[in-house]
């Protein structure tokens, strides 16, 4: 542990150079985990302050963080996009660790993290999960995460190897210019394609993944929440990219016309005459409708492009530190 503590650069050499590092927990029910999560992470980062988020627990969640060292707020609002909402509002750091709080993710490898962001100067690190445990990482979460991230990269051209990571390290300037609009598990996704979309320098590390300690339960539905993860993936495909999105709709409408309309030419070529005319005025709607998807595509882009523009300068205002670091040998 000590020696990863270490591995926090010789920034650590001068105290007023020093970026601070905070650890933000979001958590629900994690009595039984909370504890080692806490105690991990203060191991690992003797330096940081950790914070523990607690959404509306009906267990020992709260006493628990408290009496491992943490700082403990609450967010009465249900839902993980609402508590990191709140999260990245309030706490004031240059360097953010997130993780959840069951105990699953390696809080040793936070150091190397930190030390990577800082280093190749990034604006987020994901711990891209490897589990040496069957249970700790279930057969039908690993196939989904296989195939939301291979959808995502199809979607806006690159990818991390696994969006859905709970384990992240940011930068000041991610976090206080990410406008966080999810409110349960498809944050991940939100945050990956947020970075994805702004060019941000991003990287990702291998982190050990573990199985949840024993009374700890995860609360990620397979089903549910992959549904709701594929809704947003699709939302931010309408909003981040309106021709791509439009234009398909667009052209299925006009394959769609185009094959209604195919035996009407026909007959017209052979008699002269139009003998099914509610199919022609169906194919001709269709082509309308086409046309129209098309140009809302188009002008929606234009006003993304604005958007993006506007984000990204709110981006840019913003240091990657808080703190000049001095330059490494």
């Amino acid at each position: 542990m000590q020696a990863g503590a270490a591995a926090l650069p010789q920034a650590q050499a001068s105290p007023a150079a020093a970026p601070r590092v905070a650890v933000i927990l979001p958590c629900y029910n994690e009595a039984a985990a909370i504890g080692d999560t806490v105690a991990g992470f203060r191991a690992a980062l003797p330096s940081a302050t950790i914070y523990v988020y607690d959404n509306n627990s009906r267990d020992e969640t709260r006493a628990a963080a408290a009496a491992a060292g943490a700082i403990v707020r609450t967010e009465r609002m249900q839902g993980k996009g609402h508590v990191v909402r709140r999260m990245f509002a309030d706490v004031e750091a240059d360097i953010y660790v997130m993780a959840d709080g069951d105990a699953t993710y390696d809080a040793a490898a936070a150091p190397a993290l930190v030390a990577r962001l800082i280093d190749e100067q990034l604006d987020m690190v994901v711990g891209a999960r490897a589990s040496e445990v069957e249970a700790a990482y279930r057969r039908g979460h690993r196939l989904g995460n296989m195939v939301l991230t291979g959808l995502l990269a199809r979607l806006f051209g690159r990818s991390f190897s696994d969006i859905l990571s709970g384990y992240r390290v940011f930068s000041r300037r991610f976090v206080k210019s990410f406008p966080v609009l999810s409110t349960g598990f498809e944050i991940e996704t939100e945050i990956s394609v947020h970075a994805l979309e702004l060019r941000m320098p991003v990287g990702e590390q291998v982190t050990r993944y573990g199985a949840r300690p024993e009374g700890s339960a995860s609360k990620l539905s397979t089903w549910r929440d992959g549904w709701r993860i594929l809704k947003t993936i699709f939302l931010l495909l309408r909003i981040e990219r309106p021709v791509l999105f439009f234009g398909s709709i667009g052209l299925v409408l006009a394959i769609a016309a185009v094959l209604l309309a195919i035996p009407l030419g026909v007959t017209y070529v052979r008699t002269g005459l139009v003998p099914r005319m509610p199919t022609a005025i169906l194919s001709t709607g269709l082509v309308i409708l086409a046309v129209l998807n098309l140009f809302c595509g188009l002008i929606l882009d234009t006003v993304v492009r604005g958007r993006r523009e506007v984000r990204r300068l709110a981006y840019l205002r913003l240091p990657l530190l808080a703190v000049d670091l001095p330059e490494r040998a």
